[in-house]
């Protein structure tokens, strides 16, 4: 008897005849996919979970300062501190008051002239006058300067009337020696005789016409002013 030929299982139906081939490549095949799906997850997560950039915030501009040169062993300068907030309706320099009125000298005492200290006030003269009308009449009348000799010493003195208008009768001094006297343009002029003693008290009269007043223009004694006018 020939020998018997064994025929050989096929592939497909060794696998069909062994069933956990078929399940193994399948577990296989699911976890490839498995782990490629757990890959994209992950790269996708990291991406969304990154936190946002922080935002940007602009930077107040310093103010430009000129830069210091600093020489070996010499400490450089700090830059100068900006200059802080202006509060609005103020002016960032200093506000200066002005300054008070300077009080000016009191009433009286002269006015000072520029370039230079004030003028002093002339001395009073030692003798002094006072005009008065002793009487008047129709068509002149009789007046009079009484002087006064303020100073410790003897003195003399002059005494000057002015009367545009009228004539001048006569003059004299009353109770003393008499002086010299002249009447030119208006102008009536006399001089004591003699020193009026210190303290002494004497009145010069004169009799005028026609002067159309009784108050003369002027009336002078050694240049100062006649009081009673």
């Amino acid at each position: 008897m020939s020998g018997t030929r064994r025929v050989r299982p096929s592939p497909g139906a060794a696998i069909a005849s062994s069933p956990w081939i078929i399940v193994s490549i399948g577990v296989i095949v699911m976890v490839v996919l498995l782990v490629v799906a757990l890959g994209s997850v992950r790269g996708r997560r990291t991406f969304a979970e990154s936190p946002p950039p922080a935002p940007t915030m602009s930077l107040p501009e310093l103010p430009a300062t000129t830069p210091t040169t600093s020489t070996p062993g010499q400490a450089t300068r700090p830059p100068t501190s900006a200059a802080g907030p202006v509060v609005p309706g103020l002016s960032p320099r200093s506000t200066v008051l002005p300054a008070r009125p300077t009080p000016g000298p009191p009433a009286g005492t002269g006015t000072a002239r520029p370039g230079g200290p004030s003028a002093p006030a002339p001395p009073a003269p030692p003798v002094t006058g006072r005009y008065g009308v002793v009487s008047s009449f129709d068509g002149g009348f009789i007046g009079e300067v009484r002087l006064v000799n303020t100073a410790d010493t003897a003195r003399g003195w002059t005494v000057r009337l002015t009367f545009p208008r009228g004539r001048l009768v006569t003059a004299w001094v009353s109770g003393a020696e008499q002086g010299s006297g002249d009447f030119t343009d208006g102008v009536f002029t006399y001089r004591s005789g003699v020193a009026l003693a210190p303290g002494a008290s004497v009145a010069l009269q004169f009799h005028f016409e026609q002067t159309g007043t009784t108050r003369p223009t002027s009336c002078a004694v050694d240049g100062a002013d006649c009081s009673g006018l």
